[in-house]
């Protein structure tokens, strides 16, 4: 029987959603997280209260509350184990988020008194400082695409398109002629893999599987698999690009992992949000001139997020690309989604598709006028 990638995630789901839900009530559940020093000792309160929302640019008074008898020798605060400054009392500080990426961020107070330290946290969400810019599209081509391609990973180079493609026993990653459609070079993933996203670098592609926490490395040229390597970062294996110097990986949530390009180690994140909200489920990505282009899965989304902050500055909607008239009964559409984003950088030309769409649509993007 197959499985989808709409059924396996519902399963998954539940187990991240359990798993965020005891991570939420740590993060949200106390009350201006109230913390207690050893027995006896005068309790500790922090400012702003968990789970209060800013936006970029905002200045946060980061502040801590002491009994009228504590005498701190000095307060240290911190932010993502970071210093961000300090006092000799309980003035507090002034946070600038201009340049702070976006999500959730830990805040920490480190009380220095007698010589002992009590630590007392609170958490903040910061969002985008404005709201993204909505853009449209034309098309301007379209070329065949594998009516059995379930699209994970989209990319175009040297002239040629490499495309990962999922479901269980139907994993595939391939070169393919953008022209007619046709297949050049493919291997077959064992049964077990469920293929995701891939990135070129250099004469190697890697490519991601979805729950299996392991990676592949192929030659360029044959697609011969040269080794393997596990993958532990994140929740799951998404959608993955390379911008010349690192790897960007998504895992189902609004996170994107930084990984080094040699060793696929995690070197750093960002959080995806607009001014709204956080964005759950960025898929497909794509590095196109200095930033990050994502599918949004099960949405007619594609972001441009900005890869130091985290921001959606643009949104397109992709709607009507593949109109529903149009397409044949019997599918499931809520699973075949909008998925595949891949940049000529030589003619500048973007190209889309979903999964198992029969066309790759070659497309501009421009903004959207009132």
């Amino acid at each position: 029987m197959r499985f989808g990638r709409q059924e396996l995630k519902l399963t998954m789901n539940n187990k991240i959603k359990i798993f965020f839900a005891a991570g939420l009530l740590l993060a949200f559940g106390c009350n201006g997280c109230k913390q207690k020093t050893t027995a006896g000792a005068a309790d500790y309160t922090i400012s702003p209260e968990a789970g209060t929302t800013y936006k970029a640019g905002d200045v946060v008074k980061i502040k801590v509350a002491l009994p009228a008898d504590a005498k701190p020798d000095s307060v240290v605060y911190m932010m993502e184990s970071t210093r961000i400054g300090s006092s000799k009392d309980t003035a507090g500080i002034s946070l600038n988020t201009d340049t702070v990426p976006l999500g959730i961020k830990i805040l920490m107070a480190k009380v220095y008194e007698g010589g002992k330290s009590q630590d007392v946290t609170t958490n903040i969400l910061l969002l985008a400082g404005k709201a993204p810019e909505e853009y449209t599209y034309k098309v301007e081509k379209t070329f065949p695409h594998d009516t059995s391609a379930y699209t994970e990973g989209l990319q175009y180079i040297d002239g040629v398109l490499y495309e990962s493609t999922g479901e269980p026993g139907h994993s595939t990653i391939r070169k393919v002629d953008l022209q007619t459609g046709k297949v050049l070079v493919q291997t077959k993933l064992e049964d077990k893999y469920f293929g995701e996203g891939l990135s070129v670098i250099g004469d190697k592609v890697v490519q991601m599987t979805y729950r299996e926490k392991t990676g592949f490395v192929y030659d360029k040229n044959t697609l011969k698999l040269l080794k393997t390597f596990p993958n532990n970062v994140g929740v799951e294996g998404w959608g993955m690009c390379f911008d010349g110097k690192k790897l960007y990986l998504d895992d189902s949530t609004n996170r994107i992992w930084f990984l080094d390009k040699d060793t696929y180690q995690q070197t750093g994140y960002i959080d995806v949000c607009d001014d709204k909200k956080q964005i759950d489920s960025v898929n497909e990505l794509e590095y196109i001139d200095g930033k990050l282009y994502a599918n949004v899965y099960q949405t007619d989304d594609i972001l441009v997020i900005n890869p130091k902050t985290g921001a959606v500055e643009q949104r397109i909607d992709m709607k009507n690309l593949y109109p529903e008239s149009e397409r044949p009964a019997g599918r499931d559409w809520g699973n075949n989604v909008l998925n595949g984003i891949a940049y000529d950088a030589a003619t500048k030309r973007i190209f889309v598709t979903g999964k198992k769409w029969p066309k790759m649509y070659q497309v501009k993007f421009s903004p959207l006028i009132p």
